[in-house]
């Protein structure tokens, strides 16, 4: 039964047996049915104190290349590391590009290091079921710091909100209309904002506008804390210092504020919600699949396809108990 060999695969990945984590990764990857196994041992006594940490921002901003360095500076410490890079999706093999694994990967012989991409499987949003779950089995597994890069930019990136302690958005010099348009998303819901690739000449400018924006208030997350502007060049590792000091003020807010159990109980709660998204659509894009093979022009003898897809999807949920408990 796919339950033994689950147990047998966690008990080697607490052991540190990277293809047992691997293997187990793949689980909440490929199926609903084997994610819901694996998060249903690993979510029953987990309470939760991995530090996750969410970094967006605009493409092209050094954003892997910003984790690379803070994966240095955190390894010092003896920290356990885990990477999840959210890849854009191939439309053709709908697998995940892997470019950000690629920049990462002087440290995939770390032993206390575990970087994986994963693909957003067409989802709108930057953040797919898959990669949350992923949070939850590196949490279990003893990681200390779990940093999540999401794809880009745009409303749907403030997903990262309900997952992440921690919310760094990067952005660099000269981008001052892209800057405009991330104000209606994504520029507004950071801890920590990073003015990166800094050793450029029009780097002040767009300095002082996002301290202006800052100090009037028009972007921050609102939960009380004064965000974090910080000026970095992760190529020539400068800054990186004062950034790891600036997470780790946030995560001492969140730990006295009672904010970082509270992300928690988010975050497994939109965990539920993706789990329930994923699956339906699996099952709407199979029904749909079957469509483009069948003669069939009518609307509603169409419909009649898909809604049994959707019968047959609240049937093996009734199978599975319904949502796992934590």
């Amino acid at each position: 039964m796919i339950e033994e060999y689950i147990y047998k695969y966690i008990e080697k990945a607490k052991r540190n047996d990277k293809g047992s984590i691997g293997r187990l990764l793949t689980y909440l990857e490929s199926s609903p049915y084997q994610a819901f196994k694996v998060l249903n041992i690993i979510l029953r006594n987990n309470v939760g104190k991995a530090h996750v940490i969410g970094f967006t921002g605009i493409p092209g901003s050094g954003k892997s290349t910003l984790i690379s360095k803070l994966i240095h500076h955190y390894i010092k410490d003896d920290c356990k590391i885990a990477v999840i890079a959210i890849d854009p999706t191939s439309p053709l093999s709908r697998g995940a590009f892997l470019g950000d694994r690629v920049r990462m990967q002087e440290h995939s012989l770390n032993p206390n290091v575990f970087i994986r991409s994963v693909s957003t499987r067409g989802l709108k949003g930057g953040l797919s079921f898959a990669g949350v779950a992923m949070v939850e089995l590196f949490d279990y597994l003893g990681y200390d710091k779990i940093f999540i890069e999401t794809v880009g930019v745009g409303q749907a990136e403030t997903d990262i909100m309900n997952i992440a302690h921690t919310v760094i958005v990067a952005t660099m010099p000269g981008v001052g209309d892209e800057i405009q348009v991330l104000k209606a998303g994504v520029m507004e819901i950071a801890d920590i904002y990073v003015l990166n690739k800094s050793d450029k000449e029009e780097s002040l400018k767009t300095f002082e506008y996002l301290n202006f924006m800052i100090e009037s208030g028009e972007i921050g997350s609102k939960i009380g804390w004064k965000p974090r502007l910080l000026k970095t060049s992760a190529l020539m590792g400068q800054g990186v210092q004062e950034l790891g000091k600036a997470i780790e003020e946030h995560l001492e807010y969140c730990t006295s504020q009672g904010y970082f159990n509270h992300k928690i109980n988010l975050r497994r709660k939109t965990l539920v919600k993706l789990f329930l998204e994923k699956t339906l659509l699996d099952k709407l894009s199979e029904g749909f699949e079957e469509l483009k093979s069948m003669d069939i022009e009518d609307f509603s003898s169409q419909l009649n396809i898909l809604r049994k897809k959707i019968e047959h999807f609240l049937m093996e949920f009734d199978k599975l108990g319904g949502p796992w408990t934590y």
